[in-house]
């Protein structure tokens, strides 16, 4: 089978977003590919944190990610930094990644334009990026829209290495688009995002889900309960696309067109389609927390089984590049 490898940042409970947008594809893929799943906390660090706070919301990604459908037994998920091999990769890639090229990525200009202080941690992030799908040399990884020019900065990195230091050693790895491409958020304007406070989370409750789907905007044209609506515009019709079966979805565009329902009643049958599939998850959720022991066993032995293969991969590198072993040194 093939390898994938990709990462979520630790952004605490999953929101319906990044959960139809990576994570529901995830439990998909593992069922038919060798799959490394990881909480990335590194890249967690590139801005202002708690400590405190960046431990409770790795631990609350890896409770969603199991309750949402990952299956150790058919997948490896870990914490990025119990595997340092990512960081020491990073700092090789550095040396053969031009500088030109990490100025030019989309998201490193977005984020540097909003900062008073760049840091060095934000131009390198992609470099990282690249180690992380590379140390395991992933020849697949899902991603959005917006991560393919990082994906495609990885198969760069990798084609520079190879050429000076091993031909065909790393894999270029190749893109898999979600089928979800971009969840936009309750506010219809940006994509959905924590940061924005636009989200709905998959561990909420039906009343807390009610109370942001009730005021989230719609068709700007259906001004009034009579007036017809294009559902194709409209944000929540997307989201029946995401949770409701194909038939509601195509009763709620007859009534968005015909002005059969108003907003309220489309997004009441909304949010039963999504308790269907979001309730069985909260409730997985809320087994993982009662016996916590379970989470750390299944994140201590993913970072056993990756470590092994980062050694090896680090081992080879290492050896190609000229540079010493600890066997070599203690001869």
């Amino acid at each position: 089978m093939s390898r994938i490898f990709s990462g979520i940042q630790p952004s605490g409970e999953l929101h319906i977003g990044n959960y139809l947008g990576a994570v529901r594809n995830w439990v998909r893929l593992q069922d038919q590919h060798e799959c490394i799943y990881s909480i990335v906390d590194y890249h967690a660090i590139t801005g202002t944190y708690e400590p405190e706070d960046l431990r409770r919301r790795t631990r609350e990604m890896a409770i969603s990610l199991l309750a949402a459908g990952l299956d150790p037994e058919k997948c490896t998920l870990f914490v990025q930094s119990m595997v340092p091999e990512h960081t020491e990769l990073a700092w090789i890639f550095n040396t053969v990644t031009p500088l030109g090229e990490l100025e030019r990525q989309t998201q490193f200009k977005d984020k540097a334009s909003r900062q008073e202080s760049v840091m060095a941690g934000l131009l390198n992030y992609p470099v990282l990026q690249a180690a992380d799908i590379l140390l395991y040399r992933a020849s697949l990884v899902p991603v959005g829209e917006d991560q393919v020019q990082h994906l495609e900065l990885s198969r760069e990195i990798a084609r520079r290495w190879n050429a000076r230091f091993g031909e065909d050693f790393f894999p270029e790895p190749q893109p898999l688009l979600t089928p979800t491409r971009r969840i936009m958020g309750l506010d219809g304007q940006a994509k959905m995002s924590k940061s924005m406070g636009n989200t709905i989370g998959i561990l909420e409750t039906d009343e807390a889900i009610w109370a942001k789907l009730r005021p989230a905007v719609t068709d700007p044209a259906r001004v009034r309960r009579t007036d017809p609506g294009t559902p194709e515009v409209c944000n929540i019709y997307h989201l029946h696309r995401a949770f409701s079966d194909p038939a509601t979805v195509e009763h709620v565009a007859t009534q968005c067109r015909t002005a059969g329902w108003g907003c309220i009643e489309c997004k009441q049958v909304l949010l039963e389609s999504m308790t269907r599939e979001l309730g069985p998850i909260r409730e997985r959720a809320a087994e993982l927390r009662a016996r916590p022991e379970l989470v750390s066993e299944v994140l201590y032995a993913g970072a056993e089984r990756c470590r092994a293969i980062a050694r090896e991969t680090m081992r080879e590198v290492k050896e190609r590049m000229g540079l010493a072993e600890l066997s070599e040194v203690t001869r």
